[in-house]
């Protein structure tokens, strides 16, 4: 039985029970009286602008004209929609919006699936009595890399600005001039550069707001809709794809209230041209004398099978799948255990930490968990750098009451609304966190995490720091009231790689390897290779040469290696060692289901055949494993994969494509945290990690925009990656002597402009990942910084 409050109001002469404290235009909406709208929003704040909404409500005085989506239902409100006031209000209010409106629907973006043509076909006068001409402005104006803006479109509905300020915290286009001269613009040498300027564009009710990719490219009834999720970080927003004779076209987010709230971060909704890149592999090719030679997949194949045919399992290894569907990673790891006999299996490059504290951590939070949380600790990577849609759920649950305490070796985006700011030297986290712990330190972040229930979102700040520090926060979080724990890890789908068993030291369904069984990590199988003890290396999507910490290991590994597979979309720094390349499917070319960081399957749907000759993994492993007499242990194709997971892995009992389809109402299936083995249940414990005491310690930054292959071959983004310099304190150039602009040197090896920021703690430095200007670079907790002679 449900404690929900309701209450009687009466719509048109019909009485309805409708949940108490809502908005009038969404409970009558509900019981299905829909009023029209265009600054109304279910995920913004109302502001009773455009006046479309105005309704009949009886009151003391008798009736009286009022905006539904500002209006809160009471008990025996009684609500006229249609009568002849309310009709000629409604036209009204169009034969304004329609006075410069430019009546260029034939070509605007917005057409055919605009709500300024559907009102105005359903509510408006039918003629204007305006025959003066119209405003005009210069069109488009670009105000982002991916935003453009035609002003003379727009009817100052206010979503845009709402979006932009109320969710993202992202104050950076506002209404401009006053009376018939209002319009929307960016400030002056501000461009729009946020994060999520894209779903200004999905909210813009006009098109007034058109994104770069889409401009021009189709109309709303050629589009074929894909249901998806967005598989650029462990969030896993759920989206839609949309295409056009085959190819994308955009991306738009799908309402989640559990996930993502109908939001995406710009990376979710403009890698998609990276599908389409002119050079994407698209055939299997083979090293021939040094260079690659384009051969068919019988011969790639061939020449694998031969390989493997006389190499001990123990031998072999592989690294990746992370980016991988839950089905495609569980014929992986079926392949490597039983067709080859290794369990030397990592989704993760050495960035992560502990396999079984990512998969199986207890208790388990969940979005919804954030949402609602007392109080939150977010002591791992900036959110909104690397799991930007989850930064969102945290600043709406601080809008709800929540307290925030962030801990970190640099500033992050939640830090301008958080309650208590824990910044610290990097690679001092450890004595941070016992003091934190002991009260002894940091009083004022102590007391805001003791009202329950608090989450704790943990990983690790940077790929320099100690990755077992990790789980020191995670036992941390564990002792506050109510807990909950939510890992972070960044990489796609590798929570849902790590549930298939991508880990030495795990099977599918959650289920641990004792550590006598258990196999080589990442970091191992590289250093084995480097030694001559492993011969033949996978690379499943993964680019240990750019990703891992220590990029020089990561190189001679693959030189050394006897045999180099790379599965893959593109030639990378890691697969350009390869001696045989297996082009791959990417996202929105293969069926599955996919898991994210708080345990929640979703499915994914193909949106049009793989480019070229392309396959997806499942495909590619199920054919070699044929080639080498195994081919029927592994399954035959994502449905009989989803349903032997679905049989098989214990923390997936029950959960298949179809279970999800029909019983998730597309928000998908959350998969519960074991208790004991199987599935495996973590306790996190405290893993004294000791604190580093070199001069200069590292804080290897992660950004949403780096060198990675996708934004590097997405072309309306790959310009947003920001400029490249070393972040140090005022005290320590001071004492270097440097100032800012002056360059330094980086471990003798790496030369950087210098940028003085009082953000970063003394004794750390600050360097941004994964960028052209840093490729090399060792993640190491200690670096070395030296002026460079002449340039302070």
């Amino acid at each position: 039985m449900s404690d929900t409050t309701t209450v009687s109001i009466t719509i048109n002469g019909v009485d309805h029970e409708v949940e108490a404290g809502q908005r009038l235009i969404t409970a009558a909406e509900k019981v299905g009286e829909y009023i029209p709208r265009f600054c109304h929003h279910d995920k913004l704040e109302p502001v009773g602008k455009c006046r479309m909404c105005l309704v009949e409500v009886e009151g003391p005085r008798g009736k009286q004209l009022v905006p539904s989506c500002t209006m809160i239902v009471n008990d025996g409100m009684v609500v006229d929609t249609e009568s002849e006031v309310v009709e000629k209000a409604q036209e009204g209010v169009l034969e304004f919006l329609l006075i410069n409106h430019p009546l260029d629907c034939p070509i605007c973006d917005k057409g055919g699936e605009c709500p300024l043509q559907d009102q105005t076909m359903a509510y408006g006068p039918g003629e204007s009595r305006f025959i003066e001409p119209k405003r005009t402005y210069e069109k488009p104006i670009p105000i982002s890399d991916v935003v453009l803006l035609d002003r003379e479109r727009c009817v100052l509905c206010d979503r845009c600005v709402r979006v932009a300020d109320d969710i993202a915290g992202d104050p950076l286009i506002t209404f401009n001039d006053r009376g018939n001269h209002v319009q929307i613009l960016t400030f002056p040498n501000e461009p729009f550069s946020s994060y999520f300027s894209g779903n200004t564009v999905q909210v813009c009710p006009v098109g007034a707001l058109t994104s770069v990719d889409y401009r021009f490219r189709a109309r709303p009834w050629d589009l074929e809709v894909t249901p998806t999720v967005a598989a650029h970080d462990t969030v896993q927003s759920t989206a839609e794809i949309h295409t056009s004779r085959g190819k994308i076209v955009r991306v738009y987010a799908a309402e989640n209230d559990h996930l993502n709230d109908g939001w995406l971060s710009d990376r979710d909704r403009f890698s998609f041209a990276a599908n389409h890149a002119p050079d994407r592999i698209v055939s299997p090719k083979r090293r021939v004398d040094g260079s690659f030679e384009d051969v068919s997949w019988p011969e790639a194949l061939n020449t694998i099978a031969e390989r493997l045919g006389g190499i001990a399992p123990e031998r072999v290894g592989a690294i990746g799948g992370a980016h991988n569907t839950n089905e495609e990673a569980y014929a992986l790891g079926k392949f490597l255990r039983e067709v080859v006999g290794t369990n030397n299996i990592d989704a993760q490059l050495g960035d992560g930490f502990n396999a079984q504290l990512a998969a199986a951590v207890t208790p388990r939070a969940t979005v919804d968990d954030v949402e609602s949380a007392g109080a939150i600790l977010v002591w791992g990577p900036d959110l909104k750098e690397t799991l930007p849609v989850l930064y969102l759920k945290v600043r709406k649950a601080v809008k709800n009451g929540a307290t925030l305490v962030v801990a970190s070796p640099w500033r992050t985006g939640l830090d301008s609304i958080a309650t208590s700011v824990v910044r610290y030297r990097a690679g001092s986290g450890q004595e941070v966190l016992r003091k934190l712990a002991q009260g002894s330190a940091h009083e004022d972040a102590a007391a805001a995490l003791t009202t329950g229930p608090v989450v704790t979102l943990f990983g690790r700040a940077s790929l320099s720091e100690d990755p077992r520090l990790a789980e020191s926060v995670a036992a941390y979080g564990r002792t506050l009231p109510d807990a909950r724990l939510m890992p972070l890890l960044t990489r796609s789908n590798v929570f849902g790689a790590l549930d298939m068993g991508l880990a030495p030291d795990l099977l599918p369904g959650r289920v641990g390897i004792e550590a006598g069984s258990a196999g080589l990590d990442a970091m191992g199988m590289l250093g084995a290779a480097a030694e001559g003890a492993l011969d033949v290396l996978f690379l499943v999507g993964s680019d240990p040469v750019r990703d891992c910490p220590d990029p020089a290991l990561a190189a001679k590994a693959l030189d050394q290696a006897d045999f180099v597979v790379a599965i893959d979309a593109f030639v990378t720094d890691s697969s350009a060692h390869a001696d045989v390349i297996l082009p791959a499917a990417l996202w929105g070319e293969v069926d599955g289901t996919m898991t994210n960081l708080e345990g929640r399957v979703q499915t994914v749907s193909a949106a049009f055949p793989p480019r070229g000759q392309a396959q997806s993994l499942l495909e590619i492993v199920r054919d070699l494993a044929a080639i080498m007499g195994s081919g029927d242990i592994l399954p035959k194709d994502t449905d009989t994969a989803s349903s032997s997971l679905a049989n098989e892995a214990p923390a997936y009992a029950g959960v298949s494509r179809e279970s999800i389809f029909f019983e998730s109402d597309g928000t998908g299936v959350v998969v519960p945290t074991g208790a004991g083995t199987q599935p495996l249940g973590y306790i996190p414990t405290d893993a004294a990690v000791p604190v580093v005491t070199d001069r200069f310690t590292l804080h290897f930054a992660p950004s949403l925009y780096d060198d990675g292959v996708i934004t590097r071959h997405a072309e309306s983004i790959a310009g947003l990656v920001p400029d490249v310099t070393v972040r140090i304190s005022p005290r320590d150039a001071s004492v270097l002597a440097v100032s800012d602009g002056a360059s330094v040197v980086i471990d003798d090896f790496l030369t950087l402009p210098v940028t003085i920021d009082a953000d970063v703690a003394q004794g750390s430095v600050v360097v941004p990942f994964n960028q052209v200007a840093t490729k090399g670079l060792i993640a190491a907790s200690a670096v070395s910084v030296e002026p460079v002679r002449g340039d302070v």
